[in-house]
């Protein structure tokens, strides 16, 4: 099952401003003084500078593929942002958040209105049956600001904490395994006090504004169909990797495009077909 929650983090003071800590409906997640947010939802969440001139993004979906590419997921949801000549690097081995087995790391640089831009991107993955959940946090700025901000930002992209069982779409996954992250006193007390702390206010250099910048995230980030759950819990939303899907009283979900597939079939466990949701 899916576990995630909260990873220590103890970044050094590098000019970032001090920080606060945000609480969604389905993230609890940190912001930069001054920063705002502009998506807040259940696949996504996305922050500006004051300037324009640097992001976060934090963006996952349960249910893929278990041989999902990493790099076809971060290039799939840098694309979101309708940049141009976006270009991004081999991956390299990086440490996965919290309740993730595996972890790329990309560097990554595009054109927008105009303006260079780089930014680097982690996508971390974790594996449940025949399926998987990736998660990828991501940082950029203006190429100009970049110094500035490659010491600390994606760190702060990466403080994201699920709360909600429905996170990234996918009901029941990360529900059981919620109380056991609020559990961990030792993690979450060093949390609170990293959180309290204040860094020296952010370097800011000047540059010209974006004229645009709220996208419309949830369309292309979501990518999700819904299907009823027979076991009589609520619906569940996966992407459209899959034309067929199975599930188990335990929640785990198994995805096929083959029609005459049975999971049952040589399995101990009590598997159960689900159907497109018509509303």
């Amino acid at each position: 099952m899916y576990n995630y929650n909260q990873s220590s983090f103890s970044p050094q003071a590098s000019g970032s401003g001090s920080l606060s800590i945000q609480r969604g409906q389905y993230f609890n997640y940190v912001v930069p003084s001054g920063w705002r947010v502009v998506e807040d939802g259940q696949f996504a969440v996305v922050l500006f500078s004051p300037d324009n001139a640097a992001l976060t993004i934090m963006v996952g979906n349960s249910g893929l593929p278990a041989n999902y590419n990493p790099w076809q997921f971060v290039y799939e949801k840098l694309l979101a942002m309708q940049p141009y000549e976006l270009r991004i690097s081999q991956p390299r081995q990086a440490q996965p958040i919290a309740g993730c087995t595996v972890a790329y790391e990309f560097d990554y640089t595009y054109m927008f209105n105009g303006i260079p831009c780089r930014g680097m991107a982690k996508c971390s993955v974790a594996y449940s049956y025949n399926i998987c959940t990736m998660v990828m946090t991501c940082a950029a700025s203006h190429e100009s600001q970049w110094v500035n901000y490659a010491s600390w930002l994606p760190q702060v992209a990466g403080q994201v904490m699920a709360t909600n069982g429905a996170a990234f779409g996918i009901q029941g996954i990360m529900a059981q395994n919620i109380e056991i992250s609020l559990a961990e006193g030792q993690r979450l007390r060093e949390y609170r006090e990293w959180s309290a702390r204040t860094w020296e206010e952010v370097n800011r250099q000047r540059g010209e504004s974006v004229d645009r910048q709220n996208f419309q995230f949830r369309e292309n980030l979501g990518n999700v169909t819904t299907w009823t759950n027979p076991y009589g819990y609520a619906n569940v939303e996966l992407p459209t990797s899959y034309n067929y899907f199975w599930i188990n009283r335990q929640g785990q979900i198994y995805g096929t495009n083959d029609p005459t597939e049975n999971p049952n079939v040589g399995s101990t466990q009590d598997w159960a077909r689900m159907n497109r949701y018509q509303p």
